[in-house]
């Protein structure tokens, strides 16, 4: 991970707090005070997962649902542990096999009826949901899925920050980003000179293979929601 000498922000992870209400259905404090967040989408890699975690609130002790999400600095999504959202997240993650959760993933907020929120994944490359049957989801044993989905999570990075990844899963993800990269230069049909351009007045650098870990996951998800934004315009 790149470390910027100077004056800058608090490098602790950014929360996210779902809650609907109005037009939104997420939120991030900033002194105390709720700021919505319009977007219904995070893409990024997740790197951690905490269940059933006793959080102390105004009204007593509460259990939360953590997921920890690089996009491309650390993001903490954090929801009622008996909520729709953490419920339909596990579902999810649970249906998701360890490889398919190496790579890049759309986190996204779907307004139900009155407070409820659900949680959907989607492959930010092929634009796909996972399939998810949400049918009997009243009877699904919660502490089981929590276990599964923790095992399986937790045992892919040991924390929540790129520094932290092992060096062969750092070549590893490295190559995955330059594919994902290369299939969204080719869907915006960017010729060579301009994402030259960007990359240089952006990070100082001609080439991809120059950026920092953390560098090519931030030009990534940069190309994927500007691919995702140009597929919705031309299906409108």
């Amino acid at each position: 991970m790149e470390i910027k000498l100077g004056f800058g922000a608090v490098p602790k992870p950014q929360y996210i707090f779902v809650n609907k209400e109005a037009n939104h259905c997420w939120y991030r404090l900033e002194e105390e005070k709720q700021v919505p967040i319009e977007e219904k989408a995070l893409t990024g890699i997740i790197t951690n997962i905490e269940c059933n975690k006793a959080v102390e609130t105004q009204y007593g002790i509460a259990y939360k649902t953590d997921l920890t999400i690089l996009a491309p600095s650390p993001h903490v999504v954090r929801s009622g542990r008996e909520s729709y959202f953490s419920k339909s997240l596990l579902l999810a993650l649970d249906a998701l096999s360890i490889e398919e959760l190496k790579k890049p993933l759309t986190i996204t907020v779907e307004p139900g009826d009155k407070t409820v929120v659900f949680c959907n994944i989607y492959n930010p490359s092929t634009y796909q949901a996972v399939n998810v049957n949400w049918e009997n989801h009243q009877n699904i044993n919660l502490e089981s899925i929590e276990r599964a989905v923790s095992s399986k999570i937790n045992s892919l990075n040991s924390g929540t920050s790129v520094s932290s990844i092992k060096s062969n899963q750092q070549d590893e993800l490295f190559k995955q980003l330059m594919d994902y990269s290369s299939n969204y230069i080719n869907r915006l049909e960017w010729q060579p000179a301009q994402g030259r351009k960007y990359l240089e007045s952006k990070y100082g650098v001609p080439k991809r293979t120059q950026l920092t870990l953390e560098q090519l996951l931030e030009f990534t998800l940069l190309l994927a929601e500007l691919s995702v934004s140009t597929h919705q315009a031309k299906a409108a």
